[in-house]
């Protein structure tokens, strides 16, 4: 049974170190935001400065035109990051290398028009930022992410996996029964160029970093579990990480100039799915998933330390921390009390999945002193987000807090707590899932619960409706 309890009844802060308490959990939890205080220090990221510690995370938008250029939807987004005061924002966007790594047939991608896109975009960003009075803009870095959504490619509404190897529980998840699906050595040698060819457009758009994106079960992240996989990319850890390192070489060698992050899943766990009562339930194989324990169920940071010191090594100034997947470990990745339409309910109260995620990358941060880390998993804490960011900053459990989620139904919050002003609650994420069951539907990608502008779309009277279908289903 499910031992989830909506944080919305957790009142005061006692109560909260209470439940704390209660699940057998720890992180910091601060009386009060300090103004001027650890969130609104400055940051040096090799030679570059950022002004405070707030990131905006990458998010993959279901809302381009179908050869994967921006609209006004995507316009808007971009925005309001800009607007949001955040100084560091991480990608801004998942970015498909290639239109047949998309994972959905609206996300932005590579095409003919991919340098003026992304030029018009990241003006727009940096007009907004100004026009906001967020400081200027000499303390602002800016993004790209650069993906493959490999087992997870979508670029025309129904599956079209590319794997790094055969899954005993994933593929039949994705319809997939024989090899065809497996990605050559050759052909990862290609992608790896294709990398680098989207970087240098980053680059000459003005974008400060290009995030080699290796998380939540994409090909960058699926390649670290390829433990039966023959050749040179899989195997041991040197063969496992081969692509991601020979990628981050190719951006470094075209385009030098640009700083590089890695968004890691920094564990994983096995895949799960409802039980009979609707509650999630682990899935086990003999494949062992990257950065867990030999039963697949918690972490374990052995390999990931090994990774890091490579990264650093190879270059890479920017670490940012994530875990599992969206497809098949939902709970893991960014802990929800309401799961989305194709997931299940928590296996364990949110407020575990949050401490999991701070305490692996609290680990790593002391561990890795050459790498500035940007943690995430922080909207599940709703009000209490910024005393406990303040007190991860503060006690150098992370560098900067990066938020997902968050942005889309409050972009403002990071410039709300460094003004000092109280949350807007009505504004404030409330994990309801609905921006990963819309898209996941067929519609835009939006907070249809919580900003008026996707409150007034058609579209969420079609979503109330599958929601609604949903439940009576279930």
């Amino acid at each position: 049974m499910s031992q989830a309890r909506k944080l919305t009844r957790t009142r005061t802060r006692e109560a909260l170190l209470e439940r704390f308490a209660e699940l057998g959990i720890e992180m910091p939890l601060e009386e009060e935001v300090e103004p001027g205080g650890p969130l609104a220090a400055p940051l040096d990221i090799g030679g570059r400065t950022i002004g405070n510690r707030f990131a905006v995370l990458p998010m993959e938008g279901w809302d381009a035109t179908a050869d994967g250029r921006p609209t006004d939807l995507v316009r808007r987004r971009w925005e309001r990051f800009g607007a949001s005061g955040a100084k560091l924002v991480w990608g801004g966007e998942a970015y498909a290398i290639a239109p047949d790594g998309r994972a959905n047939p609206n996300q932005l991608c590579r095409n003919p028009e991919s340098a003026a896109d992304l030029a018009e975009l990241h003006a727009l960003l940096l007009r907004a930022h100004d026009e906001a009075d967020c400081g200027g803009h000499d303390d602002l870095l800016t993004g790209l992410q650069l993906t493959h959504s490999g087992r997870y490619a979508r670029p025309e509404g129904t599956p079209a996996p590319r794997t790094a190897f055969r899954h005993p529980v994933l593929d039949g998840r994705v319809g997939i029964t024989d090899d065809a699906a497996l990605l050559s050595d050759a052909e990862l040698d290609d992608l790896v160029e294709q990398y680098a060819r989207v970087a240098v457009m980053a680059r000459d758009a003005g974008f400060g970093f290009v995030d080699v994106k290796a998380c939540h079960g994409y090909l960058g992240h699926e390649l670290l579990s390829a433990h039966e996989r023959p050749g040179p990319y899989g195997g041991d850890l040197e063969g496992r990480s081969r692509f991601l390192l020979r990628a981050i070489a190719a951006v470094k060698s075209a385009a030098p100039e640009l700083a590089i992050g890695v968004r890691l899943s920094i564990f994983d766990l096995h895949p799960f799915g409802p039980g009979e009562d609707g509650v999630g339930r682990p899935e086990p194989s003999a494949h062992a998933p990257f950065g867990s324990t030999a039963d697949g169920l918690a972490p374990d940071l052995s390999e990931t330390h090994a990774l890091l010191e490579r990264l650093a090594d190879a270059g890479v100034a920017l670490l940012c921390t994530t875990a599992g997947s969206p497809y098949y470990n939902p709970h893991a990745q960014r802990p929800a009390f309401y799961p989305p339409s194709d997931g299940y309910q928590p296996p364990e109260d949110p407020l575990v999945g949050v401490a999991r995620q701070l305490h692996a990358t609290a680990e790593l941060t002391r561990r890795h002193p050459d790498l500035v880390v940007v943690g995430s998993a922080y909207t599940y804490l709703q009000e209490w987000l910024p005393l406990v960011a303040q007190g991860v900053v503060r006690e150098g459990g992370a560098h900067v807090i990066g938020l997902g989620r968050m942005m889309l139904s409050y972009p403002e919050l990071p410039k709300d707590v460094l003004a000092g002003r109280p949350l807007e609650r009505g504004l404030v994420c409330r994990t309801f899932s609905d921006c990963t069951t819309a898209p996941r539907n067929g519609l835009v990608s939006g907070c249809y619960p919580i900003d008026p502008f996707y409150k007034r779309r058609p579209e969420a009277e079609t979503l109330a409706s599958l929601k609604k279908e949903l439940r009576s289903a279930q």
